[in-house]
């Protein structure tokens, strides 16, 4: 393999893994924070146990994120040196901000957070919560920012081959950038509801009859029954703002060949790029056109319009029906949960094995739709103005290889134990995670209606 295709799949590994961890994060703060709320208002020491028990998930995962991150910016010298060359007067800014804003937020307050709650006052630890909650927020608003103006530039110039800012606010906020800032966000709350539902299923599952997993799990369920509508909403829009501004991206996605008027909505097909056809196809007529132009018979350009200027489209065809499948089961179970948990307070058996399996689901649809993001954008890094092609080292293929190489064997080393540890977190807290006799008795209790949920 030559160094462009390397470096392409290097970069893909890296960012695979990355994105799994900050997608906890950004919402798992928040959750961490609602958490914190509760217990002081309702001075219940289940919620304490709840909040010490993903406090420290927090830690473990915010602590990845944060060296997975750091051989991204390694990348964009090493593996893609044009792109800081030709684009970095926009990039470095927006990633210096990131870097003076959010993570100084997050890296100030994250140490009052996970060891000062018996050593600061409570308000003080309350509002160091907030504060990473919102950093990890602030985190996202940037790099989003950044990712989306390389998807739809505004407010630059090109003198000589390089690109300058002229309007910062036209940068910042770029067509694209609202709808997948939403996005993400909501994306981020499913994945972190599902790992706190799964994980508190698992609990369960084993044996653990205490209010703490019984609450975070009723919680967590709630929060994906009321994400996923809202999420189906942004996905919507983020399509619409995407035909407008990226109609390759919609033709690779939905595999419309050549510009057609009514267009289906394929369920299923094996895209056929030689012979620009698909073949095997599952169709719902019209139904394409009408989600997307919100006319039956609407007009959907085809990859036919857009010779040697659209993304490869097996790869874009398949990974959005991953993310669409994906995000329907997410639908089916976290309904089905909160109808159980509001009629019955407790799941069947059955379901809470569903919620163990799909403790990690917001992880597959996450990177199914940042392949459909990313893969959509080429051949370009910066749409329209700079080439992937042109901005790839001149590393020997063999150096490449090597690093490629090293990377993978450390992420699935690490990922493992990620999985491993979450799982004997677990099991620990089943034989061993009992509150004080001073707790215990608060406990005997009975919660309020507003406590309960």
């Amino acid at each position: 393999m030559d160094a462009f295709l390397l470096s392409r799949l290097q970069f893909a590994l890296n960012i695979s893994f990355h994105i799994l961890f900050p997608t906890i994060t950004i919402a798992l703060g928040w959750f961490l924070f609602y958490f914190k709320l509760r217990s002081n208002l309702s001075g219940h020491p289940v919620w304490m146990r709840i909040y010490r028990f993903w406090v420290r998930v927090f830690a473990l995962t915010f602590a990845l994120g944060v060296v997975s991150g750091v051989t991204m910016s390694f990348q964009f010298g090493t593996n893609w040196p044009g792109f800081m060359e030709k684009a970095g007067n926009v990039a470095g800014p927006l990633l210096g901000y990131e870097v003076l804003t959010a993570f100084f937020l997050e890296a100030t307050f994250l140490g009052i957070m996970l060891f000062g709650i018996r050593r600061v006052p409570n308000w003080l630890h309350t509002l160091a919560t907030f504060v990473v909650a919102a950093g990890t927020t602030l985190s996202a608003f940037w790099i989003l920012s950044l990712n989306s103006w390389m998807h739809t530039p505004q407010g630059y110039e090109v003198i000589d081959g390089v690109i300058y800012a002229k309007d910062w606010s036209a940068i910042i906020f770029n067509p694209s950038f609202p709808y997948r800032f939403a996005h993400m966000l909501l994306a981020s709350g499913l994945t972190a509801s599902f790992l706190i539902a799964g994980l508190s299923a698992y609990r369960i599952f084993k044996g653990d009859n205490k209010i703490a997993p019984k609450l975070a799990l009723k919680t967590a369920t709630y929060t994906a029954a009321v994400l996923i509508p809202l999420q189906i909403l942004a996905g919507d829009m983020h399509g619409l703002n995407t035909l407008e501004h990226q109609p390759q991206k919609i033709a690779a996605m939905e595999g419309v060949w050549h510009t057609e008027q009514g267009a289906p909505l394929l369920l299923f097909a094996i895209p056929d790029a030689e012979n620009k056809t698909n073949h095997f196809e599952i169709a719902i007529p019209n139904m394409a056109s009408f989600i997307l132009t919100h006319d039956a018979n609407g007009e959907i350009k085809g990859l036919n319009e857009f010779e040697g200027e659209h993304p490869p489209v097996v790869p874009v065809f398949y990974s959005f029906r991953v993310m669409v499948g994906m995000g329907m089961l997410m639908l089916f179970a976290a309904w089905c949960g909160a109808y159980w948990l509001f009629r019955k307070d407790a799941l069947p058996e059955w379901l809470t094995k569903v919620f163990i399996g799909m403790s990690f689901s917001g992880w597959v649809a996450t990177l199914a739709g940042w392949y459909v993001t990313e893969v959509g954008r080429q051949p370009y890094l910066v749409s329209g103005v700079l080439t992937t092609q042109d901005a790839v080292t001149g590393l020997p293929p063999a150096n490449i290889a090597m690093s490629f190489s090293l990377y993978a064997a450390l992420y699935v080393v690490l990922l493992i134990a990620y999985i491993r540890t979450l799982t004997l977190m677990c099991r620990k807290s089943v034989g061993i995670e009992e509150i004080s006799a001073e707790e215990r008795a608060q406990a005997k209790q009975p919660l309020s209606p507003i406590q309960a949920n």
